[in-house]
């Protein structure tokens, strides 16, 4: 062959004139399964930060920087310096489409790349009409573009060849992918399944803790990031999420609170001064005794001089306290806001309906509960450990305390800061909270100056005390948004999202639902002022099958939290107990859409260790749906769909909760709902019982372990065998089984399929409720044999034991 001389630099090729722009952002409503644009470093793709010259096909969104994007065109011309003017005329057009494909948002695909743990393609995967033109015309350039073995042996054999290059999935072939509508509409977009719930992934943080219920940054430089458990312990983890063997805070002797599920009271608040890198200074939040009263307390306290990763002691100076009429309503937030002052906020004082006083300890100005308060806690070495911002709004109103800065608060759980847009500034300042609700609504609240939250006169919207509501002189601030208790009963405030990786979720706010375990989103209309709602759900099918991520978590929502570069995160935990160390940090991803390689880097500065460190081991599986075998005999579904059938990835062992004596109190009922968190193992086929054996008898199955402690219940009934379903599943019901199996103790009643789904097995108890005393599960109250409104996703399990699990603090 002789060489062609390339002329001005200038290439044409038929990838020109194919219909590119079908690639981007087209109609709404695609199967979300189908979806999964992946890249060759196995992340999703991106919008380049400096426009694409070569592969200009993908420069809107794709796999390729412009420096990626200058190697590839290099290789081109590397290649195409071997052919004459004939073969370029030929060639050049299939050579640069093929090189190109590696800037494809489905590059992962089409180079079947998706699994990190095996070879990538040389040459990627083509439909069988294109690699036969392709060989038909170019085949010369098939050793240029790979120097796979393979490729070389049949490279001569077009039908060998092409069977070669095919894919196992044909969705995904080289060209047809482009106009492929179930792959090209919406791309570049968070997904959304038909019911317009947003379909984001996460990836697992931290594990082991015991009710997560603060995660906050130093701003130091550093990346650290700081944990807090209501038992009174902070941890300190690094950007690798090691984490310190050494707390870096321990107050459990001083901190008040108990095992008991739900019990609102310990540690509850944790922030750092904007100055922090240059007085060392943090501040608490935590439920003490003192005597016989409850109270809160707010301390400060200074960090080592010798050890950046552990409070001095030694150093805490209670900055306020304020006893608390009941246990429950504490607040718990603290935060620096932009003007530099300290921002706390209480709660109620606890019991229903703020039936303290006349009109309650939230519209009284007189108290401390119920409030929004501000201090200045700046230089205050010497004198009064805390002064009065001179522009507090009640500070010369008589009988009014001047710290509150806004009042009408029932229990707010967790508010921010707002960042802002990092360009406009747009609502950068803004203090966003959740206010917890009492019968009918919850509740999401920007925070401003001297304005009256309505509380205990109104509720969300509504009038709560309508003698009070009718009070003309209220003047309240509404919600910027509010949700009825169907969609949850405890709100948990969180952040907006003002971090760099993922551009879709720029200036949402995210939060979610303690007890529902709803995750969900509010997203400005900056012209009208309007929040819009979404709800946030896992990402289905492959959605998330990127490497690290997972579509799953715990339901009990407790926090959210921000890293030092604004990325978003969020805590739950299985067991809403201060003693179990179920709960999980988890960082919210966006598996559409990521920002440019190195856009978002940062350089940590050095953390001098002087404690071992524990080295972050994840224990969270991603739940995988997967298409039915051609031999399966399924039943056809109402509704078309590419997917029938939910395969659960096994997990890894689920250590076990707090011990629960036989009989014992119940756990609240897990709300039905398909998109929090349901821990689940593959079912495998059982053989049926033998007909001797008598009613009630049950068996524990699933643990891929072999364990005989636990597993999904199975009980045998009219001489078969079935599952049990999880709505009304509880300690008591859960005793029951253990104690009919000879243990001594209910550890754990597992829900949501925790031991595998049961799937060859009719489902033959359901809205099971037991004292916990009663011999079978068929002498408690249930809805029928037979009859059940559930699925096999609710299977029940258990976890027993014979010894007491002890937690040491």
């Amino acid at each position: 062959m002789q060489r062609w001389y390339r002329c001005c630099g200038e290439v044409r090729g038929r990838l020109w004139l194919l219909p590119i722009a079908t690639l981007y952002f087209l109609a709404l409503s695609v199967a979300p399964v189908m979806l999964h644009p992946q890249c060759l470093d196995f992340k999703p793709p991106f919008q380049s930060q400096r426009e694409l010259t070569f592969c200009v096909m993908y420069k809107e969104f794709g796999c390729c920087d412009y420096e990626k994007d200058q190697q590839l065109m290099a290789k081109y011309y590397q290649i195409m310096d071997n052919f004459d003017y004939y073969g370029y005329a030929n060639c050049a057009g299939f050579v640069l489409e093929l090189i190109c494909q590696e800037c494809s948002p489905y590059a992962a695909h089409l180079f079947d790349a998706e699994d990190p743990h095996t070879p990538v393609r040389t040459i990627p995967g083509l439909c069988p009409d294109y690699c036969s033109q392709y060989w038909k015309k170019c085949r010369d350039t098939i050793p240029l573009l790979s120097d796979h073995p393979h490729i070389a042996k049949v490279k001569e054999d077009q039908t060998n060849l092409c069977r070669y290059l095919e894919l196992g999935d044909i969705d995904y072939c080289y060209p047809h992918l482009l106009s492929n509508q179930k792959l090209t509409q919406n791309l570049g977009r968070v997904h959304s399944d038909s019911d317009g719930c947003l379909q984001l992934c996460l990836e697992e943080v931290a594990n082991g803790l015991r009710n997560p219920l603060a995660m906050v940054h130093a701003n130091d430089g550093t990346h650290r990031f700081f944990v807090a458990e209501q038992v009174g312990l902070v941890w300190t983890y690094l950007p690798d999420r090691s984490k310190m063997e050494k707390p870096f805070l321990n107050i459990t002797k001083a901190v008040l609170t108990s095992s008991w599920e739900g019990d609102e009271r310990g540690f509850l608040g944790l922030t750092f001064h904007p100055q922090y890198k240059y007085n060392r200074k943090l501040y608490v939040y935590y439920s003490v005794e003192v005597g016989s009263d409850e109270r809160i307390r707010i301390s400060e306290f200074l960090v080592s001089s010798n050890d950046m990763n552990v409070v001095d002691h030694t150093s805490e100076r209670v900055i306020l306290e304020i006893d608390e009429p009941a246990s429950n309503h504490n607040g718990g937030q603290l935060l620096f806001a932009d003007d530099g002052y300290l921002y706390i906020f209480t709660g109620d004082g606890g019991m229903a309906g703020d039936p303290f006083g006349k009109y309650g300890n939230a519209q009284n100005k007189s108290a401390l509960l119920g409030k929004v308060l501000r201090i200045d806690v700046d230089d205050n070495e010497k004198g009064p450990l805390y002064r009065i911002p001179p522009d507090n709004p009640f500070i010369h109103e008589q009988g009014a305390r001047p710290e509150i800065y806004a009042y009408g608060v029932r229990n707010m759980w967790r508010c921010s800061v707002d960042r802002g847009d990092p360009h406009t500034k747009q609502g950068k300042g803004r203090i966003i909270c959740g206010d917890v609700g009492q019968n009918k609504f919850e509740e999401i609240d920007i925070i401003e100056k001297g304005r009256n939250y309505g509380w205990r006169a109104k509720e969300g919207f509504s009038c709560y005390d309508k003698k009070l509501c009718a009070n003309s002189s209220l003047d309240d601030v509404l919600p910027i948004y509010v949700y009825p208790h169907k969609m949850g009963k405890s709100v948990t405030g969180g952040y907006v999202y003002r971090g760099c990786e993922y551009p879709n979720l720029k200036g949402m706010y995210i939060f979610g639902d303690f007890m529902s375990g709803r995750l969900m989103s509010l997203q400005e209309d900056t012209n009208t002022g309007q929040w819009k709602y979404n709800e946030i759900c896992m990402g289905m099918g492959m959605t998330c099958t990127f490497p690290g991520l997972i579509n799953n978590y715990h339901q009990y929502i407790i926090s959210f939290a921000e890293d030092e570069a604004g990325e978003l995160y969020f805590m739950s935990t299985g067991v809403p107990s201060a003693t179990s160390p179920s709960g999980v940090v988890y960082k919210v991803v966006d598996p559409s859409r990521r920002a440019p390689p190195r856009q978002c880097h940062y350089d940590p500065l050095p953390v001098r260790v002087k404690s071992n460190l524990i080295k972050f081991v994840p224990q969270e599986t991603l739940i995988s749906i997967e298409p039915p075998r051609k031999n399966e005999d399924v039943p056809q579904p109402t509704v078309s769909t590419d997917w029938l059938r939910e395969l659960i990835d096994s997990l890894d062992e689920v250590g076990p909760g707090p011990t629960t004596p036989l009989p014992t109190t119940t756990t609240p009922r897990t709300p039905r709902h398909s998109r929090r968190k349901g821990r689940r193992r593959k079912g495998k086929p059982r053989v049926q019982g033998a007909p001797e054996l008598q009613n009630g008898v049950v068996r524990l199955v699933g643990d891929e372990q072999g364990r005989s402690d636990r597993g999904r219940v199975e009980i045998y009934i009219d001489g078969q065998w079935g599952t049990v379903c999880d709505d009304l599943w509880t300690i008591k019901n859960a005793a029951v089984v253990c104690q009919q199996l000879g243990f001594r103790y209910a550890l754990k009643a597992a829900k949501n399929s925790e031991f595998g789904e049961g799937k060859d097995l009719q489902i033959l108890l359901d809205d099971v409720q037991c004292d916990g005393t009663e011999s079978s599960l068929l002498n408690c109250k249930h809805s029928g044999v037979g009859s059940h409104n559930c699925a096999h996703y609710e299977d029940a399990g258990v976890i027993c034991g014979n010894s007491d699990y002890v937690i040491e603090v």
